[in-house]
């Protein structure tokens, strides 16, 4: 399976965080291949300068590599698929990592089960 993470489980990931479920866990180790997003760095950039998380953004970049994970650059095919989406969710990243779920496909791993409703390729590991 190819897989996603949403940036809160990447971001669980990085800090080895209670919060990450058995079920996310599991399912990243076995894993053929794991993805993570440039627009999770993004996210993550935005928030980190706003002062709502306290974290390095370099070492979040060189975790990507570090953890044998991928990273998933979007392309303009993910950017033009935002438009065809629904407007069900109003994150703007989270309608670009949906995006990029659908157009590769990939499978992706969230807590956010609202998301589901876009594409049965959502997994809730909650």
């Amino acid at each position: 399976m190819r897989i996603l993470l949403d940036t809160h489980i990447f971001l669980w990931c990085t800090m080895d965080d209670p919060q990450l479920s058995k079920k996310a866990r599991a399912m990243i180790l076995n894993a053929q291949e794991v993805y993570v997003s440039s627009a999770s760095i993004w996210e993550a950039s935005i928030k980190q300068s706003l002062g709502k998380l306290e974290v390095s953004i370099d070492k979040l970049v060189s975790e990507i590599a570090q953890s044998g994970f991928l990273e998933l650059p979007i392309t303009t095919a993910h950017a033009a698929y935002v438009g065809q989406l629904p407007h069900l969710h109003r994150d703007p990243f989270d309608r670009i990592l949906i995006a990029q779920t659908i157009c590769e496909p990939l499978r992706l791993l969230t807590v956010d089960a609202a998301l589901k409703q876009y594409t049965g390729l959502v997994e809730d590991v909650s």
